[in-house]
């Protein structure tokens, strides 16, 4: 009697998989009508916005019209009315709906987060997204509806802006709403970490407790992930320095003190037994001299590694092949704060060779081609406002060309107009009459450890806050370049200095050059200040003070490998094993930051001019 309802779930759930599977053959067989009518109904819905009357739109839906009359946006323009509604402002100025909360971008803006804003509506949007993504995944690995999934999910710090509504990362948003938090069993989405340890705000606890439960329910485990790489490899990096407590709990049946939150302690309890036996093979297993292929011996049923590694997380594939020994590492879906996405559907794919398949029901998408510049750069530089001619070589989801690279540009159902994202894609391919998409890289983007993005302004800004502490002696940096150092756990970023010294003066103490180190870190922004800070995912800031005629050399490295001496410009992050290698190879000394950054959690005052 008690496997008849298990077998009426399953059955629904194969139903649910089968009509979700048909969901994306329609959508992608019929983008562009999908994406007019998408457009239409947003048009429709917030046909008296003022955002829309302003410019001109008059409640005209059709796609010619609002492509020719609507501008192209950045963050910047629509600040102000972001501001209006932050402070209270309850008039439809961007969306008929009500906005609902913001949602904080890991982009940065004067170096704070972004402000998204969002509806209630939107969770369900997103909801859909997170629901295709396990039916695409069994079409490839069968049987996952057997086992669980150990997940390293977390929240962040939240605030709340002058008129009360909540500004939070768009996956603490996802993590505290209903669609989450009440969602209904399903045997696809079955983690060993139960709410409660993904909720807890404090984040040594949330991640002792999910790694807990995780050991407990190890035989279980098909599949493991994070959200992002690094997140992944920090709970590995976790587990390498607290086994041996974590094997006492699981022996004892006994849930470390240092758990305070009565929620967590109340759920763990659920699953942590008295296990012996489990606890000496974990130990055993953990004190071997190596930690190669660490995730395949603890979790001996993993068939792969669920996180993001496109873009900047590619830098960390190599330590996941370490310690998995080579399992699948699988890109799911692709988002943002500014609206969701799509979905890979093609998951055991090689990470080089990863492509989105935007589904056109999300938003409205546009692409801007991207022209790029022959030199020795490692990101796409871009300008921030668009001529007239640039914003008509937009094109529409259907009418991008294979191989070509587009800025991603997004009309959302909460109030977004042609808004640029800033990341950069390239088309892969088709999935029907829908094109598929590799992510290449955040435009302006050079340094990126976990959530962090620096860009080349940015870091400019800040070595120049940091250089006066060497006036005094004399001394000024003459070049420089930076890259994101993640062969340490967790990464942190370089930078390779080189010096003009008077040789008259005294020498620089190492002192101030651990000034400049703090210097540089207390000028980037909030979202990596919080990485150093709160959640720990980014190590101190390292600068390597190189040879002097490094940077020659550095120059005559990338004209033998065909850059113009005309056109060269240092570049500001170097990723290129041989140029890193080089810059290595020249340093006299290195400095690390002596502490943590300023952060406060929360938002910095409001900016309350509506002007």
């Amino acid at each position: 009697m008690p496997e008849a309802p298990k077998d009426s779930l399953y059955s629904v759930v194969e139903e649910n998989k089968k009509k979700i599977l048909q969901f994306i053959e329609e959508v992608t067989s019929n983008a562009d009508e999908v994406q007019k009518r998408v457009l239409a109904e947003i048009l429709s819905r917030n046909a008296h916005v003022e955002w829309l009357k302003r410019h001109g739109l008059n409640g005209q839906t059709e796609r010619e019209t609002f492509k020719k009359i609507m501008p192209v946006t950045t963050y910047e323009d629509i600040q102000p009315d972001v501001n209006r509604i932050a402070n209270g402002d309850k008039s439809q100025i961007i969306c008929s709906q009500t906005i609902s909360e913001f949602l904080t971008s890991s982009g940065t803006s004067g170096g704070e987060r972004k402000l998204m804003p969002t509806t209630e509506e939107e969770l369900g949007r997103r909801s859909l997204l997170y629901s295709l993504l396990m039916p695409v995944m069994s079409q490839f690995v069968p049987g996952l509806e057997k086992g669980k999934g150990m997940y390293f999910l977390f929240i962040k710090s939240e605030s709340k802006t002058p008129s009360g509504l909540v500004a939070r990362p768009v996956l603490t948003s996802y993590y505290k709403s209903s669609h989450f938090k009440n969602r209904s069993f399903d045997p696809y989405t079955n983690y060993t970490s139960p709410n409660e340890t993904i909720l807890c705000p404090d984040s040594y606890q949330s991640m002792y407790s999910q790694m807990l439960c995780g050991l407990c329910l190890n035989k279980e485990v098909l599949r493991v992930g994070a959200v992002f790489a690094s997140g992944f490899i920090r709970a590995i990096r976790f587990l390498e320095k607290h086994w041996s407590i974590l094997c006492n709990d699981i022996r004892n049946g006994t849930l470390n003190p240092q758990i305070t939150d009565q929620s967590v302690r109340e759920a763990v309890m659920k699953i942590l037994k008295p296990d012996p036996k489990l606890a000496e093979f974990i130990e055993k297993e953990c004190g071997r001299d190596s930690w190669q292929g660490i995730i395949k011996r603890l979790w001996p049923n993993t068939k792969y590694i669920d996180v993001i590694v496109t873009g900047t997380m590619s830098q960390y594939i190599p330590t996941l092949d370490y310690y998995s020994n080579g399992l699948p590492l699988v890109c799911t879906m692709y988002a943002s704060s500014e609206c969701f996405f799509g979905v890979n559907l093609n998951p055991l794919c090689k990470p080089s060779e990863v492509a989105y398949t935007l589904i056109p029901t999300l938003g409205y998408f546009e692409f801007l081609p991207v022209h790029r510049n022959n030199g020795v750069t490692n990101c796409i530089s871009m300008p921030k406002s668009l001529n007239e001619k640039e914003q008509q070589e937009l094109v529409d989801l259907a009418d991008v060309k294979l191989g070509q690279e587009y800025e991603l540009v997004v009309t959302t159902y909460a109030g977004l107009y042609r808004y640029r994202v800033g990341d950069v894609l390239r088309v892969a391919g088709f999935k029907n009459k829908a094109p598929q998409f590799n992510f290449i890289c955040r435009k302006n983007v050079i340094l990126s450890i976990d959530s962090d993005k620096t860009d080349e302004v940015e870091l400019q800004n800040a070595v120049k806050n940091a250089v006066s502490h060497l006036v005094p002696f004399d001394a000024q940096v003459t070049d420089y370049t930076s890259y994101a150092d993640t062969t340490t756990i967790p990464g942190h970023y370089v930078l390779f200095w080189e010096l003009s010294l008077n040789g008259s003066n005294p020498p620089v103490p190492p002192s101030v050059f651990e000034d400049c180190c703090l210097t540089i870190e207390e000028s980037l922004n909030s979202v990596y200040r919080q990485g150093r800070v709160s959640d720990k995912s980014i190590g101190p800031l390292e600068i390597k003070i190189v040879e002097a005629g490094t940077f020659d050399k550095l120059m005559d490295y990338a004209i033998s490998l065909g850059a113009s001496i005309n056109q060269y410009k240092t570049p500001r992050c170097v990723k290129f094993a041989p140029i890193v290698e080089l810059l290595s190879s020249r340093v006299v000394s290195n400095y690390f930051s002596p502490k943590c950054p300023k952060w406060v959690s929360g938002h910095k005052p409001w900016n309350v001019s509506v002007n």
